[in-house]
């Protein structure tokens, strides 16, 4: 997949991210003591002309950063008073006309809702006009896709020179999205980021015990290849551009000599999180396996979708494409429905805080 192959990547549209996304929210909500935190340290001196600005980086529908972004805006008010700029970004691509129905009103009068297609690897705001920048569950996401994996779908089951070069890609976007932030923020802003990552005992996004939702991806995706339903040229091009770093690897380019330290970034605290998947929270208090499979598929659904359609051949007919992809979710819902204990998309995120020093 080309670079603009992974532009054309989005999140479920017309508000159906945010209705099937709510472990996302839960993630989101978790953070919300964190962003208080931030506006407490921003220096009044740092909030000019009265507005106070702040920004939501790789929003998709805005829905699950609504409880977050009210209790910012409360805290921007309680201690600063004055205008809120909230300002959602994400790439050109998302679903726009969603995101301004859902957020409108976010915080009533005197807080001014922006929206700028631009994704968080580019400028988004003037150098010095941010005092609170926030992202969560997005970074994980690569500028570029840098190979196709011969053997799986995802980096967690790469290995040898495939696995160093999506580790080589997600370093220099890391130290990319970091740098472009230190420009943006006002001396003494501060940056809060929550994105997906590996843990101290190996977990993440999917892996926490029970069964593998990476493998299960590759699995049925294989399975596919061995039935004739897709080529082997589509199996490797449904690998996802997404790399899952390491505290060490967020860590590396802010301490020390590090890109991002020495353009005045520093990191405050961080940590990580494991926030439980909602879905099998609920299953195991209704027991019901179809119920189960029902809520849990398009969760799954939401993110991984438009990269399965764009795997696939254009020589395929549209119609043809939608059949398979609608046919690679009802295997996954038949698997979890067959066999529902261990499926899970546990949530592991860093949890992380920084502020511009100068």
């Amino acid at each position: 997949m080309s670079t603009s192959q992974a532009e054309n990547i989005t999140m479920s549209a017309g508000g159906r991210y945010s209705l099937a996304t709510a472990g996302a929210r839960d993630v989101i909500d978790g953070a919300a003591p964190l962003v208080v935190r931030a506006i407490g340290e921003v220096p009044a001196a740092a909030v000019k002309a009265g507005v106070f600005t702040m920004s939501d980086m790789g929003c998709a529908d805005g829905g699950t950063s609504l409880g977050m972004v009210r209790a910012a805006v409360g805290a921007v008010r309680e201690r600063f008073g004055g205008a809120v700029a909230v300002v959602y970004t994400d790439q050109l691509r998302n679903d726009f006309n969603a995101l301004v129905h859902i957020v409108q009103d976010v915080g009533g009068d005197g807080v001014h809702t922006l929206f700028s297609a631009t994704s968080f690897y580019d400028a988004i705001l003037p150098p010095g006009s941010l005092h609170l920048g926030f992202s969560a569950t997005a970074m994980h996401w690569l500028s570029g896709k840098p190979c196709d994996l011969a053997a799986h779908v995802h980096a967690v089951g790469a290995a040898g020179d495939e696995r160093e070069k999506f580790a080589a890609q997600a370093r220099a976007d890391w130290q990319k999205i970091l740098l472009h932030r230190a420009e943006e923020l006002a001396p003494g802003g501060q940056l809060v980021l929550v994105v997906f990552c590996i843990d101290g005992r190996g977990r993440y996004l999917g892996n926490t015990g029970g069964v593998n939702m990476f493998a299960q991806f590759n699995a049925l995706w294989r399975r596919f290849v061995d039935e004739g339903a897709v080529t082997e040229e589509e199996y490797r091009a449904m690998t996802l551009p997404q790399f899952y770093r390491t505290v060490e690897e967020f860590r590396a380019p802010l301490e020390g000599e590090g890109a991002a330290a020495q353009a005045g970034l520093e990191l405050l605290e961080m940590e990580t999180r494991i926030v439980p998947c909602p879905f099998a929270a609920d299953f195991k208090a209704h027991g019901d396996a179809g119920k189960f499979a029902e809520a849990y598929i398009p969760t799954l659904r939401t993110w991984s979708e438009s990269v399965f359609y764009g795997a696939l051949s254009t020589a395929r007919a549209e119609g043809e494409r939608r059949a398979i992809v609608d046919d690679f979710y009802r295997a996954y819902g038949d698997a979890v429905r067959s066999h529902p204990a261990g499926h899970a998309m546990d949530y592991v995120h860093a949890y992380m805080r920084m502020r511009k020093t100068r």
